[in-house]
């Protein structure tokens, strides 16, 4: 079983997944910059700056995060896992308002909940055109994938619990 988790910042994308692989007994791909910063001897934030202007940091990442996935069961959770990894068995897109993710990045790295809003709106409008430019995807268009959740209502352990039960219906189907 492979499972492909994906949505925008302070959807629950890593704490979702992570829920799911420790539910699921599956090896959990977490492979982000913060990874390559520490592989590579490079300050994290010095590697972001550098990924700013060279799409070569961001094909990567991409490619080494379906590299993992493709070695066996896992639950891969990444902005773009479900474009990237497109055998996946099951594609789930998590979901909430502009304010309620600023709300939990806030929540997650204090500051100004007007300046968190702000960033959080300008980072999902870079990562979209950086997504398109890179590889012709529009991550506001998800339709394809088997299951969306709007996360807003729900605990992370809710949302694990619903991702849990359709990778267990969608095992059953397939035998």
């Amino acid at each position: 079983m492979q499972i492909a988790i994906s949505g925008k910042s302070g959807c629950g994308n890593s704490t979702v997944s992570r829920l799911v692989a420790e539910k699921l007994d599956l090896r959990l791909v977490n492979y982000t910059f913060h990874s390559i910063a520490e592989e590579r001897n490079i300050d994290f934030k010095k590697l972001c700056r550098m990924a700013e202007h060279d799409p070569g940091w961001d094909r990567y990442l991409d490619r080494r995060q379906v590299e993992l996935a493709r070695e066996g069961p896992c639950v891969l959770g990444s902005r773009l896992a479900v474009w990237l990894l497109q055998e996946a068995d099951l594609k789930v897109y998590l979901t909430a308002p502009l304010e309620v993710r600023a709300g939990r990045v806030h929540r997650r790295e204090n500051g100004r909940y007007e300046d968190v809003l702000a960033e959080t709106k300008a980072r999902d409008e870079r990562d979209r055109r950086r997504y398109l430019k890179l590889y012709g995807i529009d991550n506001d268009h998800y339709e394809f994938v088997d299951l969306v959740i709007d996360t807003e209502p729900y605990t992370p352990e809710e949302i694990a619990d619903q991702i849990v039960e359709a990778s267990r219906r969608r095992t059953s189907q397939q035998r």
